[in-house]
């Protein structure tokens, strides 16, 4: 695929045209604050993986609504004092994976907590734990458009806020040093990661890959590839929902969670990538709050952007943070 987005040159100065809600924040403070009338009720089972540089913990905390949220937290072998810590969120339709898998972060010396993502864990990796028990109206299949009627009903409202309680519940374990944290994730984990540096106010860096979930009027009348463009084909049916969708989505766009966020950052866009443009990713970067952000630009990539090459931009980009 060639370059089907702006020139470079115009991405560095797009901004977004998404509209933010005047009650964009009322809407998250009441939602963090029902979600913190449950119990956190974190617990880590030490579960065997056969390895023997890293210790692996099943993880269960309350999610959205007190709902139990699956995780694993990694720790290298041997630790007895608190370390940084990265919360990783994953991409559209995977989970939280097998116990050996994703050692990366762990390998560095630091503590590293993998969020499973509620009802996804069946369409790659590794599988997932995490069930969705809460019903919605009628929907295309996959999660876009689950409960898009209402911003209250909209499956993001439980994933974004499990991502925050996600956080708390990292920071709750004794070797995790929660002055140092660190969110990261690629795609859509990418766009959970921009949600909660939204969210929460403390975090030391923040590291979102080709992020999804980014400047929604422009994704999904740009690209026709999925999963943008589930809400495409649920509007071709429900004709005449236009606005009541973007009224929904304005609550969930990454774009002005960005604004808010109080971190370094360090994003990276493809520029041949269909999935997430370069022109949503550049949306969210544009917007970023902190002055003290990048973004590494891989030319002649699609989707997968700059895959090992860009863990090895991150690795040293953190070490000046945690």
């Amino acid at each position: 695929m060639a370059l089907f987005d702006l020139p470079l040159d115009e991405l560095r100065a797009y901004r977004s045209e998404s509209t933010e809600p005047e009650d964009f924040d009322a809407f998250w403070e009441k939602t963090l604050q029902q979600a913190r009338e449950h119990e956190l009720n974190a617990r880590f089972e030490r579960v065997d993986a056969g390895l023997t540089t890293v210790e692996v913990y099943d993880v269960t905390f309350a999610g959205f609504d007190g709902q139990p949220v699956k995780g694993w937290l990694r720790l290298p072998a041997g630790a007895t004092e608190p370390l940084p810590l990265v919360v990783e969120f994953v991409g559209y339709g995977g989970g939280r994976g097998l116990p050996q898998e994703n050692l990366l972060w762990a390998s560095t010396g630091r503590a590293h907590f993998l969020m499973d993502t509620r009802g996804q864990g069946s369409a790659w990796g590794g599988g997932g734990a995490t069930a969705d028990p809460v019903g919605a109206a009628p929907a295309y299949p996959g999660f876009m458009t689950r409960g898009i009627d209402a911003p209250e009903n909209y499956y993001y409202r439980r994933v974004f806020t499990d991502a925050v309680r996600a956080v708390e519940a990292a920071r709750s374990h004794p070797l995790a040093d929660a002055a140092w944290t660190v969110v990261s994730g690629a795609s859509q984990g990418g766009g959970i990661t921009l949600a909660v540096a939204g969210l929460v106010p403390d975090l030391v860096a923040v590291a979102p890959d080709v992020p999804f979930l980014c400047d929604f009027p422009r994704a999904v009348t740009l690209t026709d590839r999925h999963p943008y463009r589930e809400i495409g084909l649920f509007l071709r049916t429900h004709r005449g929902r236009s606005a009541e969708v973007r009224r929904t989505l304005a609550y969930f766009d990454a774009v002005h969670f960005a604004a808010r966020g109080r971190a370094p950052a360090l994003f990276s866009v493809a520029l041949e990538d269909e999935t997430c443009p370069p022109s949503t990713v550049f949306a969210a970067f544009n917007a970023w709050a902190h002055q003290d952000k990048a973004i590494e630009v891989y030319d002649f990539n699609d989707h997968e952007g700059g895959g090992p090459f860009h863990d090895a931009a991150k690795l040293r980009w953190l070490r000046s943070y945690a």
